[in-house]
């Protein structure tokens, strides 16, 4: 059960800012409907209004594989536990190219660690730096040396900010109890 509760339509047609900020949100969404995140956001519209154009570059403004940036979700989703951030990103990592056997794979990601055969060398090291920054903040030196010598400075900076993004992304809906839709 949500800590608070989410922002009905009715709510957004009473307050004006609301509507702004919700028609915006609507104008990014694939269908225009606003998700429980969205009508959790919408308790606080400058954070909602932020939220939307900050999360909106990071899916959509980035050099970064699509399927690596799914991969990095999904396992922030699986080592937070954030149940809602999998179900709505796990059919991302398929439409991305990812297998059904890498999101098995993903799912025992927080006891096996990143070395799954199910993942080529570039997506075992993504996961190795979702590991890194999720659990210790701190990368290994490995970890620098190999992202180095496998990325672009502007890819590697994306995708930590993807991962950086999903783990706040992740704390916001387990701490206030987000339900899938």
């Amino acid at each position: 059960m949500a800590l608070v509760p989410y922002i009905t339509d009715a709510d957004i047609a009473a307050d004006t800012t609301r509507t702004d900020v919700a028609t915006a949100i609507r104008a990014r969404r694939k269908n225009g409907q606003l998700l429980n995140l969205d009508r959790m956001l919408l308790q606080c519209p400058p954070v909602a209004r932020g939220w939307n154009a900050y999360m909106g570059a990071i899916r959509t403004q980035m050099q970064l594989s699509p399927l690596l940036r799914e991969l990095a979700i999904c396992a922030v989703a699986v080592l937070n536990r954030a149940d809602y951030e999998w179900t709505q990103h796990a059919p991302e990592f398929l439409a991305a190219g990812g297998s059904q056997a890498q999101l098995s794979a993903l799912k025992a990601l927080d006891t096996r660690g990143p070395n799954v055969p199910a993942f080529s060398a570039l997506e075992r090291l993504t996961l190795a730096l979702t590991i890194e920054m999720t659990r210790d903040i701190n990368l290994t030196s490995a970890t620098k040396e190999a992202l180095q010598a496998q990325l672009p400075a502007r890819e590697i900076a994306e995708l930590v900010s993807v991962i950086a993004s999903y783990n706040m992304v992740s704390r916001y809906l387990v701490a206030l109890g987000i339900e899938p839709e």
